[in-house]
């Protein structure tokens, strides 16, 4: 079986694959292909590569060949019958995409759709590359705000600590509370799940509760629809800490869907100038009115950055993480000999593959 890694496009600087995971599927006797220049925005030369038994190729000798091919990003290849692809396809709303691969016979697994349970975990590259994302967002509200994010106390005055929002407490959500905390920040939290509440509290955060949201535990980890008597309750409390929130860092995202809007124009316009909203459901229309996805606006003397690839800013370990996911999943679907299963009936494989509309 040969697996074959494609090089990411511009601004993406991750790879599928390190040189320390294509080693590991060289010791079963996987050829490895990976396309010349892949790795290196992750540090990883073609001579790492070289190094540990894989090969260097083009794209198109990949795409003709490669029984496996991994990106990140859907791959500009020409898609053949038989292939199967790996990567982040976002396949609940690029529908044509996806069926024009099947159409043509490919086998697509977009791992976005694999079920996040618990034997899911060692797989789950949401996880792995939201817990990266939680804790960039942090840094980069840091970088973007005007104050310190400590208390200081000193013979010119006192400094008060920055009062940071964060609204949503999945993996990128509880990573920002951490990173927030020990840069020394108050960090309030919002959360539809009540189960999150000691989580939350466990990081030294205070849990902002709202009665009555619809049961989320069966979600993923997601954001689920709300009654509108919810919402309305649910607004009236964000809006109070909003108010007064130097920082906040949003993450709701609904399956399949456009990011619910947590703070409207009017909480905007009641934020103090210099405050910093950090967007991650950005890539599915934000949580915000103003968010644009791969930008910086500046509102009202607020600045709202939506990036929904911060993970892309530390490509290394982002790299590596994503590769370890990657390489857990491919266990699901080859057998010992290092082939490929066709016909694997595992329920995490099932899950995870991508069917046109």
């Amino acid at each position: 079986m040969i697996v074959g890694v494609l090089k990411e496009a511009a601004p993406e600087t991750r790879v599928s694959l390190i040189a320390e995971g294509a080693a590991q599927l060289v010791k079963k006797n996987i050829s490895v292909w990976i396309e010349s220049g892949a790795g290196m925005n992750a540090y990883c030369a073609d001579d790492d590569y070289r190094a540990v038994g894989a090969e260097i190729k083009s794209a198109a000798e990949i795409s003709s060949t490669a029984d496996v091919v991994l990106s990140i990003h859907a791959p500009s290849i020409e898609v053949r019958n038989g292939v199967v692809l790996i990567g982040m396809y976002q396949a609940r709303f690029q529908t044509d995409r996806i069926k024009q691969w099947t159409d043509k016979g490919a086998v697509v697994y977009s791992m976005e759709l694999l079920p996040r349970t618990t034997r899911a975990q060692s797989m789950d590259i949401l996880s792995s590359q939201a817990n990266i994302a939680g804790y960039k967002a942090v840094l980069t509200a840091a970088n973007a705000y005007g104050r310190y994010f400590p208390m200081f106390m000193t013979a010119a005055g006192s400094v008060a600590p920055a009062k940071m929002l964060i609204l949503g407490a999945g993996v990128a959500g509880l990573q920002a509370i951490a990173t927030g905390k020990r840069l020394g920040a108050v960090v309030e939290v919002f959360d539809t799940r009540p189960a999150v509440k000691e989580e939350v509290q466990s990081l030294g955060a205070k849990f902002i509760e709202v009665p009555g949201a619809a049961d989320a535990s069966t979600a993923g980890g997601y954001a689920v629809e709300q009654s509108e008597e919810y919402k309305n309750n649910q607004q009236a409390k964000i809006a109070e800490s909003v108010a007064k929130a130097d920082i906040i860092i949003t993450t709701a995202q609904i399956p399949g869907k456009k990011a619910p809007i947590l703070i409207t124009a009017e909480m905007l316009n009641t934020m103090r100038r210099g405050s910093v909203i950090i967007d991650l459901a950005a890539s599915t229309g934000g949580n915000t009115p103003m968010t644009k996805d791969r930008e910086t606006v500046h509102y009202n003397g607020l600045t709202i950055i939506g990036d929904s690839n911060l993970p892309a800013t530390m490509p290394s370990d982002s790299s590596k993480l994503y590769g370890k996911n990657i390489l857990n999943f491919l266990q699901l679907i080859t057998n010992k000999e290092g082939q490929l299963i066709t016909d694997a009936e595992d329920e995490l494989v099932k899950g995870a593959r991508a069917i046109a509309q």
